[in-house]
């Protein structure tokens, strides 16, 4: 399985729950996560007015700056089916099940890696997006925080 890069991916976590809130859908139905450029696929309704897609992008830069801690937490089976939608989980997931928590804003399943904090994601940016059908494609991008200069006098 290819390795898929954990900025990015908390970022698609991210934007999921921020498209269920404002545009009242499901989890994206494909992905396609790169460390460059990624782009999600949802169904929906109609298609959402620009000022929409804005509003999803400014949300999520929202939580990415409130860096909110990004953990994981192992349930029951049992209890993740109560919870979660386990459709796209592989059947032979196991009987406990990794949620992947960020803050008090999304969990969701997952077997893949992720940041520590919403920090770390630096700036959100939906690069295009379109409306086939049912379809909405979103694709986005991360502008990382630039680190700080080393200074060759720290220890």
């Amino acid at each position: 399985m290819k390795a898929i890069d954990p900025h990015m991916h908390t970022a698609e976590h991210i934007l999921n729950q921020t498209v269920v809130r404002f545009l009242g859908c499901e989890r994206c139905f494909s992905a396609h996560i790169e460390k460059k450029k990624s782009k999600c696929d949802y169904r929906v309704a109609h298609a959402p007015h620009p000022d929409q897609i804005r509003a999803i992008e400014n949300q999520v830069n929202r939580v990415i700056r409130d860096g909110l801690e990004v953990q994981t937490v192992i349930l029951s089976r049992a209890e993740a089916v109560r919870q979660f939608n386990l459709q796209r989980l592989p059947a032979d997931a196991g009987d406990t099940i990794r949620i992947i928590r960020i803050g008090d804003y999304d969990a969701c399943p997952c077997i893949g890696d992720h940041v520590t904090n919403t920090h770390a994601l630096g700036t959100f940016r939906i690069t295009s997006w379109d409306v086939t059908g049912d379809v909405l494609r979103i694709r986005f991008k991360l502008q990382r925080p630039v680190s700080a200069p080393r200074n060759p006098l720290d220890n």
